[in-house]
């Protein structure tokens, strides 16, 4: 059983190094849906051992149609983050009609430049408009798993389209529930689905150090709590791994 923990700063991926997990996927701005990171923090979780490392390329938050200049902004990242000793990177690219831009994920796969690292597509799988005929395509593409809700809000109400693609995908690749994995629903996804990994963010509020704050100023949407943020708990962790071991 594998754990990614999806960490959005370096005090997160380290937590979960510290929890047990056995990888993370390194992104930005969780609030968008996750970012790629900055060079400094792939260089810095680099450093931290026993952790594998993959990381996020999306250059912007929305959808997942891609412009020209998409494209080369995320070859360009993929060519840093490869270049940083990355073991995967995460993608995803769709078409305006809902399928998969075969495509451009193909562009992106050649930025790797045949190093043989990890390939994880992400949840726009999860807007796709044909997911079984999808998951064909990217079994095509050689990616190495799907990172995936089953076309549901969570993991959880997920769980009979996981299974379906669990056992279609039948050992070409992996399939990777995510979206609301918790200690009190992870063993129930794996044991109801047949699947080997799962991705969580085991995030817990963290009160910030400030005690001089000024109200009525914020730093990207007005309702949003500039002295709080979320970072992942060493102890959700463990206990994720604690309840995935029972599988």
């Amino acid at each position: 059983m594998i754990l990614e923990i999806c960490a959005g700063t370096l005090e997160s991926a380290i937590a979960a190094a510290r929890g047990g997990a056995q990888r993370v996927e390194l992104c930005s701005a969780l609030g968008e849906g996750g970012l790629t990171p900055s060079i400094g923090m792939i260089k810095t979780v680099r450093e931290i051992p026993g952790l594998s490392l993959h990381v996020l390329i999306r250059p912007r938050g929305g959808d997942f149609v891609y412009s020209a200049s998409d494209i080369e902004c995320m070859t360009e990242d993929i060519h840093a983050a490869t270049a940083c000793g990355c073991d995967g990177i995460v993608i995803g690219a769709l078409t305006p009609d809902g399928d998969i831009d075969t495509g451009t994920c193909r562009r992106l796969i050649e930025a790797t430049g045949g190093s043989g690292i990890n390939i994880t597509f992400h949840r726009a799988f999860d807007l796709c408009r044909d997911p079984l005929g999808a998951l064909e395509q990217i079994i095509d593409l050689g990616c190495n798993r799907i990172l995936t809700s089953g076309q549901a809000a969570t993991a959880e109400q997920g769980i009979p389209m996981l299974k379906k693609l669990h056992e279609q995908a039948a050992g070409r690749l992996g399939i990777l529930p995510g979206s609301g994995v918790t200690p009190a629903n992870a063993a129930r996804i794996l044991k109801f689905t047949g699947c080997r990994e799962l991705h969580a963010s085991a995030r817990a509020e963290v009160a910030s150090p400030m005690e001089y704050r000024r109200q009525g100023v914020s730093m990207g949407a007005p309702a949003a709590d500039e002295f709080t943020r979320k970072e992942t708990s060493p102890q959700t962790v463990r206990e994720l791994l604690e309840q995935m071991s029972t599988i």
